[in-house]
Formats: C-alpha cells, structure tokens, sequence
C-alpha cells in the first residue's frame, strides 16, 4: 500500500518491450488523469533516468515483472502485420486474417512494418533488455519487485490477478478476470 496507505492506486506498465510486462503500484495522485479505479499506463520508465524521476513524483509500492523468453517475444512481435489505412493489428499466429495477406474489412493488403522484421524486433528487444535492467535492479533492491515467467497470458495471468487482488479491490468479478 501507499505510504500512509490512504490514498487510491493507480496501476502503471513498466518497462515493457510490448505493451504490458511491467506494472506497478503508485498512488494516484502520481498521475493527473488517474481515476480512483486502476488503471494502464503502458512502457513507463523504460529506464533508470525515467525511475528516478518518477521518485520524485511518489513512491511505487509494487511492481510486477512479466519474464518472457527472448524467442517468445521476438516470434510474436514479428508476426505482426498492420493494416496502413485503419492501423488494424493482425498477428499470423493468434489474429490472423480470415484471407492471408489482406484486411478482413477492407481486402487491401497487408504490411509488415519495418519495426516488427525479425531483425529489427531482436535489436529492439537487446537494447530494452539493456535499459531495463539497472531498473529491474532498482526495484528488487527495494523490496517491491514481483515477476511471473512464462509464455501464455492464460497461465500467468492468474498469479498476477492474485497479488493484485491481495494489494487493491478486485475491478472484475471473478467470473470475469
């Protein structure tokens, strides 16, 4: 809980390569837009520059790290392909298109943007990894760092509905998480 523990949460993404591999919890008042509920803020800090200045701002309690596999991470990302006009997301193996390579709504192709090729998604990820870890560090020193490995939201999920059902009110019913 928040130091003095009266204030609501907010929950913050940490560091994520993707989109969701760290998160955090911070008082809300750390963020302006923050609503009483928690609630996303995904890829920050990234790095220990960013942690530092979120120290000034308040203190995280908790943070949650999400340990992927490499290959994992990199198979996935690049199996994005996007739709140019609407930014509809396709990826090959979980969402693929209903025809392989064009929209489902329009029948225009598909891209693969430069970012999502194998080779730029590796480099992206080695360097991430390199920017995150001194933040990694920063927070298992303190004390707040919770991680999770694995390789399937179904099966990590539930571990990390469980701590933070343990730190803050449930926003789904059980039924729905």
């Amino acid at each position: 809980l928040p130091q003095g523990g009266q204030e609501p949460f907010t929950a913050v993404s940490l560091m994520s390569p993707t989109s969701a591999s760290r998160m955090a919890l911070a008082p809300s008042r750390c963020f302006p837009a923050a609503h009483s509920r928690p609630c996303a803020r995904p890829g920050f800090p990234r790095t220990l520059g960013q942690a530092q200045a979120l120290d000034g701002i308040c203190q995280l309690d908790l943070v949650i790290s999400l340990n992927i596999p490499f290959e994992t991470l990199k198979d996935r990302l690049s199996a994005r392909w996007v739709h140019p006009a609407s930014g509809r997301v396709y990826n090959m193996d979980f969402n693929p298109p209903h025809s392989q390579g064009v929209d489902d709504l329009t029948g225009e192709p598909l891209v693969q943007r430069d970012e999502d090729r194998p080779e730029a998604v590796a480099a992206r990820l080695r360097k991430y990894k390199d920017a995150a870890k001194p933040v990694i560090e920063l927070y298992k020193s303190r004390g707040i760092l919770h991680s999770f490995s694995g390789t399937e939201t179904n099966k990590i999920w539930p571990y990390v509905y469980s701590l933070l059902s343990s730190r803050i009110p449930p926003i789904l019913s059980e039924k729905e998480h």
